[in-house]
């Protein structure tokens, strides 16, 4: 093994959560030699995709599955992207973000009721969010709330935002942080490299060192942060780490109509349930399109390989371990959820699909037709749900895990690719730690914590210094 192989930190997976942590670590730290390792040609190729998620800036008012604490996280991470995206010149940021209406709908006198509660509960801490009765919806959204000229039948109540940034396309902040990246290795003392088209099969440690079995032979690191979704498990494992947890792949797909929403609407997700609510809104990319879904569905996939990895699959979901078969018994004993399963399952039935989907879609806009469902082929992310094996359930929350020493892997970050900075903070300050590296936290508040949405609170190290 060479000199040139050793690392301060490897990085492992090249989406917006890797890229968003190998830019911190270069701007912010002391670190020299830094390095990220993505298996696929170029930044952001699989979750982080605009294909394969659901372009929106969660900035934590209109996800009802997050309680208040959660709520003020997502916000404070969301606000890191705005801050880092209104820095850079308007083409770059337009690329990145865009302003555009939000809002979750309720439908029905107690999904209504809920959102007023969720709005007593938030407004103090989101002094901007409105409740939105369905004049205002009519106003923003005429097609959730009125069919063909008259009002929709439905008691319907909405709660967001007329106009904020709330859409994102995360491959393209992806490319932003690693382009960043490439200039602060060519400008400053630090040694940034990025190694694409490169895949980790193994870790373990040796000495002081961590070592990665990867496809260019042998590198190794004093530290190692792994972002790569439920492959980042099966490394963990080998690692001896997680071994409470199996892998369940849930599979989200997205479909296209006509353009019907000038904004993001979400429904209310129901707690408890493993598949993520319906949403609508303008596709990030072709504006004149709406995008609906995530339809998700349970399927032997790691990742969004062509070719999935049915060993790897196995190996993660350990089917023959009987508290994974029980947790898999308690989700399916439970009617709602197999309501789920039965209708995503006909969302895939060519000659119900159209039907059953556009039923769905009416709940946000009534007067939608099977034929205004377009279907995209190769549209859609694996999100890795963890089957915490000690709990017989599902973690449906952020899932981390770490030694201590150097060595973190980031399962399911949340919400989603939103969280990439604000998760990339907290993993930046654990590896600092462990290394002995400086952090630059003024500059860190002036570039993140200040800007376009200001007022966020400073990291607890930085009230220190100050």
């Amino acid at each position: 093994m060479t000199a040139s192989t050793g690392y301060d930190c490897l990085i492992v997976g090249g989406g917006v959560s890797g890229t968003a942590l190998l830019y911190e670590l270069a701007r912010f730290t002391d670190l020299k030699r830094l390095c990220l390792l993505e298996k696929h040609d170029r930044p952001a190729q699989a979750n982080s995709h605009a294909h394969n998620n659901s372009q929106t800036l969660h900035w934590g008012d209109i996800e009802t599955q997050l309680d208040p604490d959660q709520a003020l996280r997502a916000n404070r991470s969301a606000a890191m992207v705005v801050n880092y995206a209104t820095r850079l010149a308007p083409r770059d940021r337009d690329r990145i973000i865009q302003r555009m209406s939000r809002m979750v709908l309720g439908v029905g006198a107690k999904e209504c009721a809920a959102l007023r509660q969720r709005y007593e509960l938030l407004k103090p801490s989101f002094p901007r969010l409105r409740l939105l009765e369905a004049q205002d919806i009519a106003d923003i959204e005429p097609n959730v709330a009125l069919v063909q000229g008259s009002w929709r039948k439905d008691e319907i109540l909405g709660l967001g935002m007329a106009d904020d940034w709330t859409a994102a396309d995360f491959r393209a902040l992806s490319e932003s942080f690693s382009t960043q990246c490439v200039r602060l290795d060519r400008l400053t003392d630090r040694h940034v490299t990025q190694l694409y088209g490169t895949d980790v099969t193994a870790i373990r440690k040796e000495g002081d060192f961590y070592v990665l079995d990867t496809s260019r032979g042998l590198m190794q690191a004093r530290s190692v942060v792994v972002c790569a979704g439920g492959h980042g498990l099966h490394l963990a494992q080998g690692m001896g780490l997680g071994q409470e947890f199996a892998f369940l792949p849930v599979v989200g797909t997205y479909y296209t109509a006509p353009d019907m929403l000038s904004g993001k609407v979400f429904r209310m997700q129901k707690p408890g349930r493993p598949f993520p609510a319906l949403h609508g809104g303008p596709d990030f990319r072709y504006r004149r399109k709406t995008r609906f879904g995530p339809i998700s569905m349970m399927l032997a996939r790691v990742g969004l390989d062509h070719k999935p990895r049915l060993g790897d699959f196995l190996a993660l979901f350990r089917h023959e371990d009987a508290d994974v078969a029980a947790t898999i018994r308690g989700l399916v004993k439970r009617a709602e959820v197999r309501a789920d399963l039965a209708r995503d399952l006909l969302y895939r039935m060519p000659l119900l699909a159209r039907g059953r989907l556009a039923a769905a879609v009416r709940e946000i806009v009534p007067a939608i037709k099977p034929r205004d469902i377009e279907f995209t082929a190769g549209v859609g992310g694996v999100r890795p749900q963890i089957i915490d094996k000690s709990q017989r359930a599902l973690r449906l929350e952020d899932t981390r895990l770490t030694n201590g020493a150097g060595l973190i892997f980031n399962l399911t970050p949340s919400p989603g690719g939103t969280g990439c900075l604000g998760q990339a903070e907290r993993d930046m300050r654990q590896v600092a730690h462990y290394l002995g590296a400086r952090i630059d936290w003024h500059a860190f508040q002036r570039e993140l914590l200040e800007g376009e949405v200001p007022g966020i609170s400073a990291p607890t190290e930085l009230a220190r210094a100050s």
